[in-house]
């Protein structure tokens, strides 16, 4: 199994959920072990962000990366959605050029990203793909009911379950299963969109927080259920939303995982917190590559996945 990146560099424009501020996004091939590397170029210098879980510096209602340099604190948020497209479809390298501080949300999901990277095209690299190996449990938790797991597993399931006191939810499946391929990835989960609570509104935009939301980019939910037209794309779309969030967010270990993922209320902060706990003990993990061996998971093999 080899590495891959963009066989050609792709471009999208859009606004930032939470800053509102609108975005120029570039995706380039990258080398083989390069990575993925976000890059903030309307700053001078320009400041790159090679993909570490020590890079998440703030996790309120998505997953912001930091760095602190000579001209302060640099920051790009809400990059969870294309690294878990980027996670769904097995791209190991590519450079991410961004003018603003805010990845654009696009619909919300992770559907349009897929759109962008299959339009680039995908090129296989000479040189081996690398995974993150689980080899013992590693389980944190918070004060407020949260828990993630990391097991180890011959392949990548995640395991999610979801507790909200709101009509919508009692309508809805709140556990999922997704044993993780590229297939699994695209049909399961990459169309659900994120969501939030029209009481929530008010307080957040006064933390300069969902200054771009809208029911175009997310799923609104009043006091009595739903309030898109459309309604949901899927009756689960809010557990299955979760899974794509962790996807993501696990990807920020800089390779596949090879092993059961299992969160019950999780979120972006506790994702992290379990990365972090996983990569602090050297016992916990290996970095394998299975040359010459069956893969434990599943990629599209063609270069342009459709």
């Amino acid at each position: 199994m080899k590495q891959k990146t963009l066989a050609n560099p792709i471009k999208a424009r859009g606004v930032g959920l939470h800053t509102g501020h609108e975005a120029l996004m570039t995706l380039k091939p990258a080398p083989a072990n390069t990575g993925i590397v976000f890059r903030r170029i309307d700053t001078s210098p320009v400041v790159e962000f090679p993909i570490s879980p020590n890079l998440v510096q703030e996790t309120t209602l998505c997953t912001t990366i930091v760095k602190d340099v000579e001209q302060g604190l640099v920051k790009i948020a809400t990059i969870e959605h294309l690294m878990s497209a980027l996670a769904g479809i097995g791209i190991d390298n590519v450079y991410i050029d961004i003018d603003s501080d805010e990845v654009p949300i696009m619909d919300g999901s992770a559907s349009h990203f897929i759109f962008l990277l299959q339009a680039a095209g995908i090129e296989f690299q000479d040189a081996p793909k690398k995974f993150i190996r689980v080899l013992k449990h590693i389980r944190v938790e918070n004060d407020k009911g949260g828990v993630a797991e990391f097991s180890p597993y011959e392949g990548y399931r995640l395991n999610f379950s979801i507790e909200f006191d709101h009509p919508a939810f009692e309508q809805t499946a709140e556990k999922m299963t997704l044993d993780f391929s590229s297939t699994s990835y695209f049909k399961e989960v990459s169309r659900a969109r994120t969501f939030g609570f029209m009481k929530d509104m008010e307080k957040l935009r006064a933390q300069n927080l969902g200054l771009g939301a809208g029911l175009h980019n997310a799923i609104g939910l009043d006091e009595n259920g739903v309030m898109n037209l459309e309604g949901l794309r899927d009756k689960d779309e809010f557990v299955r939303h979760k899974i794509l969030d962790a996807v993501g967010d696990l990807f920020m270990a800089g390779h596949p995982i090879v092993g059961e993922f299992t969160a019950h209320k999780s979120g972006h902060a506790l994702n992290n917190q379990l990365l972090r706990a996983l990569m602090a003990d050297p016992d916990a993990y290996e970095i394998a590559d299975y040359l010459g061996k069956e893969p434990p998971i599943e990629y599209g093999s063609s270069k342009v996945l459709l």
